[in-house]
């Protein structure tokens, strides 16, 4: 274990995670979503494949024992992708960031209804106050006819919690995946399922990018093939519970990205949001590594 290590790569798969959306915000204009997530699918699939080189890997990194658990999860994850992307490229940065947030609140519903874990009243008032953050970012947009709100953010708004929602199920498929799929497996077979299943959407106005917006989108698959390995080597060198808080980061990174690159502010409304929606999550990280701590003195405790 290296606690210190485990921090600085969570922040590095994070940081490359909130470029790669920016990216995929830029090429929003000119790209549909299916398109970029084929990008953003297939030029991961190199970059995994040279990381399990190097560590000698190759050969069972990729073994699969149940192939349609790949695929259910593949068809989730890139539906959750597809609309994720859609809702970025419609909304501010900073808006579309808070409000996939909701993701994590929304898996500890499902780790419920789906797979019978039990949730008690600290967990679950947490997800009600983290979803009453979500409602605080989403209020503008919950009227159409709302000064200075468009229908096109709104969509946004829909697209981006419609794909929190397929993200939280797709965790939920991943929950029962682990315990006899590797991780690179299932980040490796993941990459391949999109990419083959976002040509359906090749009908729907895919484009020629020029040079740099192809750039771009290649960059952005590298990116997130880079991110993928560093977020999960940073839960080898140290604790869920540790590492975890470190994903709202993001915040921080997409305001000042969404402000310098973007040109877009955030609202004081839209913050309050994201403050109650991150407090939410941190708590139910911090609760559970309280009571994880406990678990292991009782079970270290001689009867």
């Amino acid at each position: 274990m290296n606690p210190l290590r485990g921090v600085l790569l969570k922040l590095g798969s994070v940081f490359l995670f909130t470029v790669m959306a920016a990216i995929l915000k830029a090429t929003a204009v000119s790209v549909p979503a299916g398109e970029q997530v084929f990008f953003r699918s297939l030029f991961a699939i190199p970059v995994i494949l040279a990381w399990l080189a190097l560590r000698g890997e190759m050969a069972t990194g990729l073994r699969t024992r149940d192939p349609m658990s790949h695929a259910y999860r593949g068809i989730v994850g890139s539906i959750a992708m597809g609309t994720g992307f859609a809702g970025l490229g419609l909304l501010p940065f900073p808006e579309a960031t808070a409000l996939g947030y909701a993701m994590p609140l929304l898996t500890v519903i499902f780790a419920a209804m789906f797979l019978g874990e039990t949730v008690r009243a600290f967990r679950l008032g947490m997800v009600g106050l983290g979803l009453a953050g979500v409602l605080i970012v989403l209020s503008p947009r919950l009227s159409a006819a709302a000064d200075g709100v468009s229908l096109a953010e709104t969509l946004g708004a829909v697209l981006t919690l419609i794909g929190a929602a397929f993200g939280a199920l797709a965790q939920i498929f991943i929950s029962r995946m682990v315990r006899t799929e590797s991780t690179t497996a299932v980040v490796f077979w993941f990459s391949v399922t999109a990419t083959v299943l976002s040509l359906v959407t090749l009908p729907f106005g895919w484009v020629l990018p020029d040079a740099r917006t192809a750039a771009l989108l290649v960059g952005c698959g590298v990116l997130g093939g880079a991110a993928q390995i560093m977020l999960t080597a940073s839960y080898r060198f140290a604790d869920a519970s540790l590492v975890a808080p470190f994903d709202y980061a993001s915040m921080l990174m997409a305001l000042a990205i969404g402000w310098f690159v973007f040109d877009e502010g955030a609202s004081p409304r839209m913050l309050a949001g994201a403050v109650v929606i991150i407090a939410a999550g941190v708590a139910i990280i911090l609760r559970e590594r309280s009571l994880g701590i406990s678990r292991a003195r009782r079970a270290g405790t001689p009867r």
